[in-house]
């Protein structure tokens, strides 16, 4: 007798990662030249694949914090503040999802694609500027709906 049973596990996850922009650390640094040539900086950074690369959903380069920056006086935004801030946003989305029928779509993240096209229009502005992303950084499918959910919790802010 042949059994085919099927689990399911579901769970949010989130990611954040960290890499160099090239085996020595300096490609693009302001300060101490990158030692690299062209094709090693292709190599190193091709090392990570495009299919993973487009599940991930903000990328940022972060340049060296200069001194003047790091042992300055200047005091921060409280995690209250930011809390404050983050919630208001969130509070912003559990309303918007409360009016969707049999909803289990808590945050913009989970939001599939009638959920998108209904929360997250464009002006014409935005499509002209979406419609030139697509074609000259040739993106996916699932590139073009995360940005629309990453520009739709931007706009909750």
């Amino acid at each position: 007798m042949n059994c085919f049973c099927a689990l399911a596990f579901t769970a949010n996850s989130q990611l954040i990662a960290a890499m160099k922009p090239c085996p020595c650390g300096f490609y693009g640094d302001t300060q101490k030249p990158c030692t690299c040539t062209q094709t090693m900086v292709t190599k190193y950074q091709k090392r990570i694949s495009g299919p993973l690369l487009d599940r991930i959903d903000i990328h940022i380069e972060v340049p060296r914090a200069d001194y003047e920056k790091l042992s300055g006086d200047r005091i921060g935004e409280t995690s209250d503040s930011i809390r404050k801030r983050v919630q208001a946003a969130r509070n912003i989305q559990i309303a918007h999802f409360s009016k969707v029928e049999s909803s289990n779509i808590v945050a913009n993240a989970d939001m599939l694609v009638g959920e998108i096209r209904q929360f997250c229009k464009l002006q014409d502005e935005g499509q002209s500027l979406m419609r030139v992303a697509m074609t000259q950084l040739n993106l996916s499918a699932r590139a073009y709906h995360r940005i629309l959910k990453l520009a739709r919790t931007i706009a909750n802010w």
